[in-house]
């Protein structure tokens, strides 16, 4: 018996010739139809980890500006006027940018009470976003954190 020379690996076209085998029309529409199906459901998730990263940093940002409000609060005896006295007194570097609002448009809440005999002036005791948006997660608009 003499060996074949690798005869199953080649196949014999028309006039002699080697053909090549490639895909058909309908195995490229499966593999184009299923990285579709895979691009749209990763789309998805794509856009709810970018609000929940905003949410994160709201969350963030309101803790840390409450945090300082506080603290100036207890150490001048007297509520911020604004948020820009944090800043110029040091209790924050700067004031941040509101993640669902892309603007430094933070609502301030005032109220009138003494922290002390010696104040003389209400200030600035809480602070929200400016945001009318609802989040999706929560179900909380982000102007009620």
């Amino acid at each position: 018996m003499r060996p074949r020379d690798n005869f199953e690996a080649k196949k014999v076209g028309r006039a002699g010739q080697f053909s090549q085998r490639g895909f058909t029309l309908i195995e490229l529409m499966c593999v184009i139809a299923i990285i579709l199906i895979l691009a749209t459901i990763s789309a998805g998730h794509y856009e709810k980890s970018v609000v929940r990263a905003k949410e994160t940093t709201l969350h963030t940002d309101l803790k840390v500006m409450r945090d300082a409000i506080q603290h100036y609060t207890e150490d001048k005896e007297a509520a911020p006027s604004s948020l820009d006295d944090l800043v110029s007194a040091h209790y924050i570097q700067q004031i941040p940018t509101d993640p669902m609002t892309n603007a430094k448009d933070w609502v301030t809440a005032s109220e009138d009470f003494d922290v002390s005999p010696e104040q003389s002036s209400s200030g600035i005791t809480d602070v929200h976003s400016a945001s009318d948006a609802v989040s999706p997660f929560e179900n909380d608009p982000y102007s009620s954190w």
